[in-house]
C-alpha cells in the first residue's frame, strides 16, 4: 500500500474525513449490510464503485477533502448548459440534404425552391377581419349621457320592428349597437339573419351584425322618418333665427346707449 494515495471508504459513517497520520482516505454512508471497509488506490476506481451516487468532479483524491472553488465552478456551468438546453438554437447549416439510402457512396439530392405549378394564393378579406368577442354589445349596457348642465339625455325610441335578441339585450344596449355597426361598417344592416339564432345565440350568432331580429325597411318607414328630419331641421332653423334676432337687438341697444352716452358728454363740455 502506498502513503498518501490510498483512500479508504468505511461502512455505516457519514461525509469525508481525513484520517490523522500520512494516509487519507474518505468515509462515505455505504451499505451498512458490508462490515468490511473498501480500499481504493486511485480516484477512478473510486469513481467507478460509487457510480452516480456522488459526484466526484470536486475531490481531492491526495487529501480526501471537496475542493468547494471547483464545486461552485461546476454548478455555475451546469447551471449556465442548462440555460443554453432551453434556448433554441439556430439552424446555420447551409449544406445540401443527402439521400439516406442504402449505398456507401452519398447520393446528392436535387433541391427544388419554385415549380411553375406552385402558385401563393393570398386572400386580403381573410387577414382583414379579426375575430371579434361573443356579445361584446353587453358592455355598452349601463352607458348614459349627459349635457353641459350634467342632465341625463333621452334617448331615442327605437322603431317597432326592430327587436333585440341574446341574453340581456335591452333597447338600449341595440340602439348603441346599430350605432357602433353604422360607423365602425361598411355593409348592410340587416340583423341575424338565422331563425336559429334564438335558440341557441352562442352557436348561430353573426358578429358581423348587431343583436337585433332581421328587418324590412318599407317606404313608409322611410316617409316617418323623412317628416322627423324635416321637423328637427325646422326646429332648429327656428332656434338659429331666434338667436340671429337676439344678437341683433343687443347690438343695437348697445348702440344707442353709447350714442346717448356720447350726447350726455358733450352736453356737458358746452356748459
Amino acid at each position: 500500500m502506498m502513503v498518501g494515495e490510498e483512500t479508504r471508504l468505511r461502512s455505516g459513517e457519514k461525509g469525508f474525513n481525513t484520517a490523522s497520520g500520512s494516509e487519507p482516505h474518505i468515509v462515505s454512508k455505504m451499505d451498512k449490510n458490508d462490515p468490511s471497509g473498501k480500499k481504493f488506490r486511485s480516484k477512478p476506481q473510486l469513481a467507478r464503485y460509487l457510480g452516480n451516487q456522488m459526484d466526484l468532479s470536486s475531490f481531492d483524491f491526495r487529501t480526501g477533502k471537496m475542493l468547494m472553488s471547483k464545486l461552485n465552478k461546476n454548478r455555475q456551468r451546469l447551471r449556465y448548459d442548462n440555460n443554453n438546453q432551453n434556448k433554441g438554437k439556430p439552424d446555420l447549416n447551409t449544406s445540401l440534404p443527402v439521400r439516406q439510402t442504402a449505398s456507401i457512396f452519398k447520393q446528392p439530392v436535387t433541391k427544388v425552391t419554385n415549380h411553375p405549378n406552385n402558385k401563393v394564393k393570398s386572400d386580403p378579406q381573410k387577414a382583414v377581419d379579426q375575430p371579434r368577442q361573443l356579445f361584446w354589445e353587453k358592455k355598452l349596457s349601463g352607458l348614459n349621457a349627459y349635457d353641459i348642465a350634467e342632465e341625463l339625455v333621452k334617448t331615442m325610441e327605437l322603431p317597432k320592428g326592430l327587436q333585440g335578441v341574446g341574453p340581456g339585450c335591452t333597447d338600449k344596449t341595440l340602439l348603441s349597437a346599430i350605432a357602433s355597426a353604422l360607423h365602425t361598417s361598411a355593409a348592410p344592416i340587416t340583423g341575424q339573419l338565422s331563425a336559429a339564432v334564438e335558440k341557441n345565440p352562442g352557436v348561430w350568432l353573426n358578429t358581423a351584425q348587431p343583436l337585433c331580429k332581421a328587418f324590412i325597411v318599407t317606404d313608409e318607414d322611410i316617409r316617418k322618418q323623412e317628416e322627423l328630419v324635416y321637423s328637427v331641421r325646422k326646429r332648429l332653423e327656428e332656434a338659429l333665427m331666434a338667436d340671429m334676432l337676439a344678437h341683433v337687438e343687443e347690438a343695437a341697444n348697445e348702440g344707442e346707449a353709447l350714442k346717448e352716452e356720447g350726447n350726455g358728454s358733450e352736453e356737458m363740455e358746452s356748459v
